[in-house]
């Protein structure tokens, strides 16, 4: 039997690429296929080579431009280096259902921010950020980024709540965990409907998101 909710959840806090967004490594797989790379290049770069999880980790922060990234990520996979990050993300779009559910939150009186780990200055439609968000938490502007715990402190500092009021949406299982740590309900995103009825499910206070997720 679930245990009563603790808190209300006020807040609704998201990540962009993967959640705002389609897959992203969907895109990777398109790119790489288009490149003839191994469909899970990119993934397995990212998340075996320390050489390319270091340039991302610079990227995040801010500490590379894209211009200083590209060239140096290419030479690890073996592309040309031109217009690298467009190409990674070419096969990506919006994901019409989640920025809707963002915005219908946002119209309902929940507190709404953005916590995402950039790849750029101009990766985002900020034009849009008025009617989605309250607070926007971008890793390259604050120069620390997910997973470190100190983003999500930042993140809740922004919106003005208590850990406790905010549930998390991440597509990521290891940026979920710190945020748990701190007290936020997660919910690990994998397609709109599913995160849609969770969210609606800890509006009604019964929370089923707090019990998902690794």
């Amino acid at each position: 039997m679930a245990s009563e909710d603790p808190a209300p959840r006020r807040g609704l806090l998201v990540d962009f690429g993967g959640v705002l967004t389609t897959d992203v490594f969907a895109s990777f797989e398109a790119f790489c296929r288009a490149e003839g790379l191994d469909p899970h290049t990119v993934r397995d770069r990212f998340m075996g080579d320390p050489t390319a999880r270091e340039l991302l980790g610079e990227l995040e922060t801010g500490k590379l431009t894209e211009a200083e990234f590209e060239p140096r990520f290419a030479e690890v996979l073996g592309v040309s280096g031109d217009g690298l990050i467009d190409r990674l993300f070419a096969g990506m779009e919006p994901d019409t259902a989640m920025v809707e559910a963002v915005r219908a939150a946002k119209r309902a009186g929940v507190r709404t921010g953005l916590l995402s780990n950039s790849w750029g200055a101009d990766r985002y439609d900020r034009d849009t950020f008025p009617d989605l968000f309250d607070a926007t938490v971008i890793s390259g502007e604050v120069g620390v980024r997910k997973p470190d715990p100190a983003i999500y402190e930042l993140a809740a500092e922004a919106m003005a709540l208590p850990a406790a009021e905010i549930v998390f949406v991440d597509d990521l299982p290891g940026n979920l965990k710190p945020a748990r740590a701190l007290g936020m309900t997660t919910v690990r995103h994998t397609q709109a409907a599913e995160t849609v009825a969770e969210l609606e499910a800890c509006s009604a206070s019964r929370c089923a998101a707090r019990r998902r997720g690794p």
